[in-house]
Protein backbone atom coordinates (compact mmCIF):
# COMPACT_ATOMS: atom_id res chain seq x y z
CA UNK A 1 0.00 0.00 0.00
CA UNK A 2 1.08 3.23 -0.41
CA UNK A 3 0.78 6.41 2.56
CA UNK A 4 -2.38 7.32 1.47
CA UNK A 5 -3.83 4.39 1.07
CA UNK A 6 -2.46 3.23 4.75
CA UNK A 7 -4.12 6.12 6.21
CA UNK A 8 -7.45 5.04 4.33
CA UNK A 9 -7.27 1.49 5.50
CA UNK A 10 -6.58 2.52 9.09
CA UNK A 11 -9.55 4.87 8.72
CA UNK A 12 -11.36 2.13 7.79
CA UNK A 13 -10.54 0.23 10.73
CA UNK A 14 -11.68 2.88 13.14
CA UNK A 15 -15.55 1.99 12.36
CA UNK A 16 -14.98 -0.42 14.38
CA UNK A 17 -14.73 1.48 17.55
CA UNK A 18 -13.45 0.16 20.95
CA UNK A 19 -13.78 -3.37 21.37
CA UNK A 20 -12.04 -4.15 24.71
CA UNK A 21 -10.90 -7.81 25.28
CA UNK A 22 -7.45 -9.40 24.66
CA UNK A 23 -8.74 -12.84 22.97
CA UNK A 24 -8.49 -11.33 19.29
CA UNK A 25 -5.46 -9.81 19.78
CA UNK A 26 -3.56 -12.88 21.15
CA UNK A 27 -4.73 -14.93 18.42
CA UNK A 28 -3.36 -12.36 16.34
CA UNK A 29 0.48 -12.07 17.88
CA UNK A 30 0.45 -15.69 17.99
CA UNK A 31 0.33 -16.30 14.48
CA UNK A 32 2.68 -13.71 13.44
CA UNK A 33 5.16 -15.77 16.04
CA UNK A 34 4.39 -13.17 19.60
CA UNK A 35 6.66 -10.22 18.46
CA UNK A 36 5.40 -9.07 21.76
CA UNK A 37 7.67 -11.05 23.52
CA UNK A 38 10.68 -10.42 21.81
CA UNK A 39 12.16 -7.22 24.10
CA UNK A 40 11.54 -6.63 27.76
CA UNK A 41 8.65 -3.61 28.60
CA UNK A 42 7.59 -1.29 30.96
CA UNK A 43 3.98 -1.12 30.74
CA UNK A 44 2.44 2.40 31.90
CA UNK A 45 -1.66 3.39 32.73
CA UNK A 46 -3.19 5.95 34.49
CA UNK A 47 -6.17 8.35 34.09
CA UNK A 48 -3.47 11.55 33.49
CA UNK A 49 0.13 11.89 33.32
CA UNK A 50 0.68 8.52 31.51
CA UNK A 51 2.35 9.89 28.36
CA UNK A 52 4.60 12.68 30.08
CA UNK A 53 5.67 9.75 32.49
CA UNK A 54 6.63 7.27 29.21
CA UNK A 55 8.13 10.13 27.72
CA UNK A 56 10.69 10.66 30.89
CA UNK A 57 11.71 7.16 31.19
CA UNK A 58 12.58 7.01 27.76
CA UNK A 59 14.20 10.15 27.82
CA UNK A 60 16.33 9.11 30.72
CA UNK A 61 17.12 5.62 29.08
CA UNK A 62 18.14 6.95 25.65
CA UNK A 63 20.93 9.29 27.51
CA UNK A 64 22.80 5.46 29.03
CA UNK A 65 23.14 4.70 24.79
CA UNK A 66 19.93 2.03 25.02
CA UNK A 67 18.00 1.54 21.95
CA UNK A 68 14.42 2.75 23.44
CA UNK A 69 10.94 1.30 21.84
CA UNK A 70 8.25 4.04 22.57
CA UNK A 71 4.39 3.36 22.09
CA UNK A 72 2.42 6.36 22.69
CA UNK A 73 -1.68 7.91 21.54
CA UNK A 74 -2.68 9.42 20.91
CA UNK A 75 -1.37 11.37 18.28
CA UNK A 76 -1.16 15.33 16.90
CA UNK A 77 -0.70 15.37 13.83
CA UNK A 78 1.00 11.83 12.10
CA UNK A 79 0.07 8.60 13.14
CA UNK A 80 3.75 7.88 13.07
CA UNK A 81 4.18 9.45 16.37
CA UNK A 82 2.63 6.65 18.17
CA UNK A 83 5.55 4.14 17.25
CA UNK A 84 9.31 5.57 18.00
CA UNK A 85 12.35 4.63 18.56
CA UNK A 86 14.78 7.16 20.66
CA UNK A 87 12.61 9.59 20.01
CA UNK A 88 12.69 9.07 15.77
CA UNK A 89 9.35 8.20 14.49
CA UNK A 90 8.78 5.29 12.78
CA UNK A 91 9.81 6.06 8.80
CA UNK A 92 6.42 6.55 6.47
CA UNK A 93 8.02 3.58 4.05
CA UNK A 94 8.21 0.92 7.55
CA UNK A 95 4.50 2.01 8.67
CA UNK A 96 3.66 1.24 5.21
CA UNK A 97 5.62 -1.89 4.44
CA UNK A 98 4.47 -3.47 8.01
CA UNK A 99 0.73 -2.26 7.48
CA UNK A 100 0.57 -4.06 4.26
CA UNK A 101 1.70 -7.14 5.59
CA UNK A 102 -0.60 -7.13 8.68
CA UNK A 103 -3.14 -5.96 6.34
CA UNK A 104 -2.56 -9.16 4.27
CA UNK A 105 -2.15 -11.60 7.10
CA UNK A 106 -5.52 -10.37 9.02
CA UNK A 107 -7.66 -11.04 5.63
CA UNK A 108 -5.93 -14.66 5.40
CA UNK A 109 -7.22 -15.13 9.13
CA UNK A 110 -10.47 -13.77 8.79
CA UNK A 111 -11.25 -15.17 5.08
CA UNK A 112 -9.75 -18.57 6.68
CA UNK A 113 -12.47 -18.04 9.73
CA UNK A 114 -9.28 -18.46 12.47
CA UNK A 115 -9.74 -14.92 13.47
CA UNK A 116 -13.00 -13.99 14.64
CA UNK A 117 -12.76 -10.27 14.30
CA UNK A 118 -10.95 -7.76 12.04
CA UNK A 119 -8.85 -6.04 14.81
CA UNK A 120 -9.73 -2.35 15.75
CA UNK A 121 -7.34 0.52 14.62
CA UNK A 122 -5.60 0.76 18.20
CA UNK A 123 -5.27 -3.16 17.96
CA UNK A 124 -3.92 -2.85 14.55
CA UNK A 125 -1.32 -0.09 15.47
CA UNK A 126 -0.28 -2.05 18.53
CA UNK A 127 0.67 -5.25 16.77
CA UNK A 128 2.60 -3.01 14.29
CA UNK A 129 4.75 -1.41 17.13
CA UNK A 130 5.17 -5.04 18.59
CA UNK A 131 6.50 -5.48 15.21
CA UNK A 132 8.63 -2.94 14.24
CA UNK A 133 10.12 -3.22 18.17
CA UNK A 134 10.75 -6.90 17.51
CA UNK A 135 12.38 -6.03 14.20
CA UNK A 136 14.72 -3.55 15.05
CA UNK A 137 15.93 -5.56 18.12
CA UNK A 138 15.05 -2.44 20.38
CA UNK A 139 16.38 -3.10 24.24
CA UNK A 140 13.46 -1.83 25.80
CA UNK A 141 10.12 -0.97 25.15
CA UNK A 142 7.67 1.68 26.88
CA UNK A 143 3.94 0.84 26.32
CA UNK A 144 1.31 3.24 27.41
CA UNK A 145 -1.94 1.83 27.83
CA UNK A 146 -4.78 3.12 25.91
CA UNK A 147 -7.65 2.52 27.83
CA UNK A 148 -8.10 1.30 31.19
CA UNK A 149 -5.55 -1.85 31.96
CA UNK A 150 -7.33 -4.85 32.41
CA UNK A 151 -8.50 -5.32 28.69
CA UNK A 152 -6.16 -2.74 26.71
CA UNK A 153 -4.38 -4.38 23.92
CA UNK A 154 -1.18 -3.75 25.27
CA UNK A 155 -1.71 -5.39 28.29
CA UNK A 156 -0.62 -8.58 26.74
CA UNK A 157 2.99 -8.53 27.87
CA UNK A 158 4.70 -9.52 30.77
CA UNK A 159 6.47 -6.50 31.78
CA UNK A 160 9.64 -5.60 33.95
CA UNK A 161 7.40 -3.36 35.67
CA UNK A 162 3.53 -1.56 35.51
CA UNK A 163 2.93 1.54 36.43
CA UNK A 164 -0.42 3.19 37.67
CA UNK A 165 0.17 7.25 36.90
CA UNK A 166 -3.30 8.47 38.60
CA UNK A 167 -6.92 7.37 38.82
CA UNK A 168 -9.75 9.55 38.23
CA UNK A 169 -13.05 9.60 36.40
CA UNK A 170 -12.66 9.48 32.40
CA UNK A 171 -13.98 6.80 29.96
CA UNK A 172 -16.44 5.75 31.98
CA UNK A 173 -19.10 4.55 29.27
CA UNK A 174 -16.05 1.90 29.35
CA UNK A 175 -14.42 1.55 32.48
CA UNK A 176 -17.75 2.13 34.97
CA UNK A 177 -18.99 5.41 36.63
CA UNK A 178 -16.95 5.21 39.98
CA UNK A 179 -13.30 5.50 40.98
CA UNK A 180 -13.64 1.98 42.56
CA UNK A 181 -14.45 0.12 39.37
CA UNK A 182 -12.39 2.46 37.01
CA UNK A 183 -9.25 1.36 39.67
CA UNK A 184 -10.13 -2.27 39.33
CA UNK A 185 -9.52 -2.01 35.41
CA UNK A 186 -6.43 0.17 35.70
CA UNK A 187 -5.35 -2.22 38.10
CA UNK A 188 -5.82 -5.20 35.98
CA UNK A 189 -2.18 -4.79 34.62
CA UNK A 190 -0.60 -5.73 38.05
CA UNK A 191 1.15 -9.40 37.04
CA UNK A 192 2.33 -11.70 39.56
CA UNK A 193 5.59 -10.69 40.58
CA UNK A 194 5.79 -8.15 39.05
CA UNK A 195 6.47 -4.91 41.33
CA UNK A 196 3.71 -2.19 40.23
CA UNK A 197 5.05 1.56 40.28
CA UNK A 198 1.83 3.94 41.66
CA UNK A 199 1.21 7.57 41.60
CA UNK A 200 -0.78 9.42 43.83
CA UNK A 201 -4.22 7.95 44.10
CA UNK A 202 -7.49 8.30 46.10
CA UNK A 203 -8.01 5.80 49.28
CA UNK A 204 -10.56 4.49 47.29
CA UNK A 205 -8.73 3.70 44.20
CA UNK A 206 -5.44 2.90 46.26
CA UNK A 207 -7.03 0.34 48.39
CA UNK A 208 -7.93 -1.52 45.22
CA UNK A 209 -4.90 -1.76 43.42
CA UNK A 210 -2.96 -2.51 46.96
CA UNK A 211 -5.44 -5.57 47.17
CA UNK A 212 -4.44 -6.71 43.80
CA UNK A 213 -0.33 -6.02 44.18
CA UNK A 214 -1.41 -8.36 47.50
CA UNK A 215 -3.16 -11.38 45.86
CA UNK A 216 -0.69 -11.92 42.92
CA UNK A 217 2.42 -11.16 45.07
CA UNK A 218 3.63 -8.49 43.17
CA UNK A 219 5.54 -5.36 44.96
CA UNK A 220 3.64 -2.34 45.63
CA UNK A 221 5.92 1.15 45.37
CA UNK A 222 3.95 3.82 46.62
CA UNK A 223 5.87 6.83 45.01
CA UNK A 224 4.65 9.85 47.27
CA UNK A 225 4.33 7.45 50.49
CA UNK A 226 5.73 9.90 53.65
CA UNK A 227 6.08 13.17 51.36
CA UNK A 228 9.29 11.58 49.21
CA UNK A 229 8.39 15.01 46.75
CA UNK A 230 9.29 18.40 48.15
CA UNK A 231 9.48 21.69 46.75
CA UNK A 232 12.84 23.76 46.99
CA UNK A 233 11.99 26.69 45.34
CA UNK A 234 8.68 28.06 45.01
CA UNK A 235 9.06 30.17 41.89
CA UNK A 236 11.88 28.57 40.35
CA UNK A 237 10.13 24.70 40.05
CA UNK A 238 12.74 22.98 41.22
CA UNK A 239 12.17 19.58 42.93
CA UNK A 240 13.39 17.37 45.28
CA UNK A 241 12.99 13.51 45.77
CA UNK A 242 13.70 10.84 47.84
CA UNK A 243 13.97 7.77 46.15
CA UNK A 244 15.89 4.61 48.16
CA UNK A 245 17.91 6.98 50.32
CA UNK A 246 19.02 8.99 46.70
CA UNK A 247 17.77 12.97 46.65
CA UNK A 248 17.31 13.95 42.98
CA UNK A 249 16.69 17.46 42.40
CA UNK A 250 15.50 18.77 39.16
CA UNK A 251 13.55 21.19 37.12
CA UNK A 252 10.89 19.04 35.01
CA UNK A 253 11.48 19.93 31.20
CA UNK A 254 7.59 19.97 31.46
CA UNK A 255 5.65 22.14 32.53
CA UNK A 256 3.71 22.51 35.69
CA UNK A 257 3.51 20.95 39.43
CA UNK A 258 1.96 17.96 38.09
CA UNK A 259 5.15 17.21 36.12
CA UNK A 260 7.08 17.30 38.98
CA UNK A 261 4.69 14.65 40.28
CA UNK A 262 5.16 12.66 36.90
CA UNK A 263 9.14 12.82 37.31
CA UNK A 264 9.04 11.22 40.06
CA UNK A 265 6.48 8.62 39.06
CA UNK A 266 9.47 7.94 36.49
CA UNK A 267 12.75 8.12 39.20
CA UNK A 268 10.99 5.60 40.70
CA UNK A 269 10.24 3.27 37.79
CA UNK A 270 13.52 3.37 36.61
CA UNK A 271 14.54 2.61 40.15
CA UNK A 272 13.33 -0.46 39.83
CA UNK A 273 14.65 -1.28 35.88
CA UNK A 274 18.02 -0.85 37.55
CA UNK A 275 16.99 -3.85 39.78
CA UNK A 276 15.53 -5.94 37.04
CA UNK A 277 16.89 -5.06 34.07
CA UNK A 278 20.59 -2.74 33.85
CA UNK A 279 22.58 -0.30 35.49
CA UNK A 280 21.06 3.28 35.27
CA UNK A 281 22.81 6.61 36.53
CA UNK A 282 21.47 8.75 38.97
CA UNK A 283 22.74 12.00 36.50
CA UNK A 284 21.08 10.45 33.37
CA UNK A 285 17.72 10.40 34.82
CA UNK A 286 17.86 13.84 36.10
CA UNK A 287 18.97 14.90 32.36
CA UNK A 288 16.66 13.36 30.93
CA UNK A 289 13.45 14.56 32.76
CA UNK A 290 15.20 17.95 32.74
CA UNK A 291 15.46 17.66 28.81
CA UNK A 292 12.60 15.96 27.99
CA UNK A 293 10.45 17.01 25.06
CA UNK A 294 6.56 15.88 24.91
CA UNK A 295 4.66 18.21 22.26
CA UNK A 296 1.22 19.06 23.62
CA UNK A 297 1.34 19.21 27.24
CA UNK A 298 1.51 23.03 28.24
CA UNK A 299 3.75 23.50 25.46
CA UNK A 300 4.44 27.04 24.28
CA UNK A 301 4.22 28.34 21.21
CA UNK A 302 4.89 31.87 21.13
CA UNK A 303 5.12 35.01 23.39
CA UNK A 304 3.39 38.55 23.43
CA UNK A 305 1.08 36.84 24.57
CA UNK A 306 2.48 33.53 25.53
CA UNK A 307 0.40 30.63 24.11
CA UNK A 308 0.16 27.66 25.31
CA UNK A 309 -1.44 24.22 23.94
CA UNK A 310 -2.47 21.53 26.89
CA UNK A 311 -4.39 18.22 25.89
CA UNK A 312 -6.44 18.52 29.04
CA UNK A 313 -10.13 16.75 28.69
CA UNK A 314 -10.81 15.78 31.99
CA UNK A 315 -11.25 16.89 35.44
CA UNK A 316 -7.89 15.67 36.56
CA UNK A 317 -6.34 17.89 33.84
CA UNK A 318 -8.10 20.32 34.26
CA UNK A 319 -7.29 20.77 37.84
CA UNK A 320 -3.65 20.74 37.29
CA UNK A 321 -4.01 23.48 34.17
CA UNK A 322 -6.38 25.39 36.98
CA UNK A 323 -2.94 25.40 39.43
CA UNK A 324 -0.66 26.51 36.56
CA UNK A 325 -2.93 29.27 35.12
CA UNK A 326 -3.58 30.13 39.21
CA UNK A 327 0.85 30.19 39.49
CA UNK A 328 1.09 32.06 36.05
CA UNK A 329 -1.33 35.37 36.48
CA UNK A 330 -2.07 36.53 33.50
CA UNK A 331 -3.32 39.69 32.99
CA UNK A 332 -5.66 38.20 30.12
CA UNK A 333 -6.52 34.78 29.80
CA UNK A 334 -8.12 33.92 26.77
CA UNK A 335 -9.31 30.64 25.93
CA UNK A 336 -9.52 28.62 22.97
CA UNK A 337 -11.95 25.64 24.15
CA UNK A 338 -13.25 22.69 22.09
CA UNK A 339 -13.81 18.61 23.71
CA UNK A 340 -15.28 15.59 22.38
CA UNK A 341 -18.79 14.87 22.82
CA UNK A 342 -18.21 11.69 25.22
CA UNK A 343 -16.02 13.79 27.30
CA UNK A 344 -17.60 15.59 30.77
CA UNK A 345 -17.81 19.17 28.66
CA UNK A 346 -19.42 20.28 32.17
CA UNK A 347 -16.87 19.40 34.48
CA UNK A 348 -14.06 20.25 32.46
CA UNK A 349 -15.12 24.10 31.88
CA UNK A 350 -16.30 24.56 35.23
CA UNK A 351 -12.39 24.53 36.13
CA UNK A 352 -11.05 26.58 33.48
CA UNK A 353 -13.93 28.88 32.13
CA UNK A 354 -14.27 31.20 35.41
CA UNK A 355 -10.58 31.96 34.92
CA UNK A 356 -10.75 33.51 31.62
CA UNK A 357 -11.61 36.67 30.89
CA UNK A 358 -12.96 35.20 27.09
CA UNK A 359 -14.00 32.08 25.67
CA UNK A 360 -13.45 31.37 22.33
CA UNK A 361 -15.60 27.56 21.19
CA UNK A 362 -13.95 25.94 18.50
CA UNK A 363 -14.42 23.22 16.55
CA UNK A 364 -12.25 19.83 15.51
CA UNK A 365 -13.02 17.89 12.08
CA UNK A 366 -13.71 14.77 14.06
CA UNK A 367 -17.11 12.47 14.24
CA UNK A 368 -16.64 12.40 18.08
CA UNK A 369 -16.44 16.19 18.40
CA UNK A 370 -18.86 17.95 20.31
CA UNK A 371 -20.32 20.61 18.38
CA UNK A 372 -18.97 24.31 19.21
CA UNK A 373 -22.76 24.74 19.85
CA UNK A 374 -23.44 21.94 21.90
CA UNK A 375 -20.61 23.27 23.97
CA UNK A 376 -22.12 26.35 24.44
CA UNK A 377 -25.25 25.13 25.72
CA UNK A 378 -23.61 22.76 28.21
CA UNK A 379 -22.04 25.99 29.19
CA UNK A 380 -24.06 28.44 29.20
CA UNK A 381 -24.65 28.90 33.09
CA UNK A 382 -20.57 29.67 33.02
CA UNK A 383 -20.55 33.46 33.34
CA UNK A 384 -17.80 34.38 31.33
CA UNK A 385 -17.65 35.63 27.76
CA UNK A 386 -18.43 33.37 24.91
CA UNK A 387 -17.91 33.62 21.35
CA UNK A 388 -18.11 30.85 18.47
CA UNK A 389 -15.48 30.67 15.76
CA UNK A 390 -15.72 27.74 14.34
CA UNK A 391 -12.01 27.55 12.60
CA UNK A 392 -9.48 26.43 15.44
CA UNK A 393 -6.43 29.34 13.28
CA UNK A 394 -9.06 31.83 13.36
CA UNK A 395 -9.92 31.87 16.54
CA UNK A 396 -6.31 31.28 18.03
CA UNK A 397 -5.47 34.73 15.84
CA UNK A 398 -8.74 36.54 17.32
CA UNK A 399 -7.33 35.34 20.23
CA UNK A 400 -4.32 36.55 20.53
CA UNK A 401 -5.66 40.04 19.64
CA UNK A 402 -7.71 40.27 22.53
CA UNK A 403 -4.69 38.90 25.31
CA UNK A 404 -2.34 41.54 24.13
CA UNK A 405 0.90 41.18 24.72
CA UNK A 406 0.94 40.73 28.44
CA UNK A 407 -1.90 38.32 28.24
CA UNK A 408 -1.96 34.17 27.69
CA UNK A 409 -3.95 32.39 25.25
CA UNK A 410 -4.68 28.69 26.11
CA UNK A 411 -5.62 26.20 23.61
CA UNK A 412 -7.45 23.07 25.72
CA UNK A 413 -9.87 20.71 26.39
CA UNK A 414 -8.44 17.94 23.96
CA UNK A 415 -5.12 16.53 22.52
CA UNK A 416 -7.20 16.69 19.00
CA UNK A 417 -7.39 19.95 19.36
CA UNK A 418 -4.06 20.28 20.02
CA UNK A 419 -3.11 18.08 17.21
CA UNK A 420 -5.48 19.96 14.92
CA UNK A 421 -3.73 23.40 15.82
CA UNK A 422 -0.60 22.41 15.25
CA UNK A 423 -1.03 20.49 11.58
CA UNK A 424 -2.65 23.88 10.43
CA UNK A 425 0.27 25.79 11.86
CA UNK A 426 2.43 23.90 10.08
CA UNK A 427 0.96 24.54 6.43
CA UNK A 428 0.13 28.08 7.35
CA UNK A 429 1.51 31.32 8.67
CA UNK A 430 1.60 31.91 12.35
CA UNK A 431 -1.68 33.89 13.17
CA UNK A 432 -0.22 37.84 13.74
Amino acid sequence: MKYEECLDYLEQTSRFGIKLGLENILYLLKELNCPHFSFPSVLVAGTNGKGSVCAMIQSALQRHGFKIGLYTSPHLVRVEERIRINQELISPNDFCQLLSFLQERINELLSSKRLAFHPTYFELLTVLAFLYFAQQKVDLAILEVGLGGRLDATNVVTPLVSVITTISRDHVEHLGRTIKKIAAEKAGIIKPGIPIVCGQLQRSALEIVASRAKEVGAPLIRVFDRKKLVKIDKDDFLYAYYNKGEKYVFRPGLVGDHQARNAAIAIATLGVLEERWKPIEKEKIIEGIEQVIWEGRLEKIGDKPEVYLDGAHNEEGAKALRHFIERKRPGKLILIFSMLKDKAIRRVARYLFPLATKVFITSIPFWRAAAPEEIGKITSDLNVPKVIVPDCLQALKIAKLAAGEGGMVLVTGSLYLVGEIKKRLKNADVPD
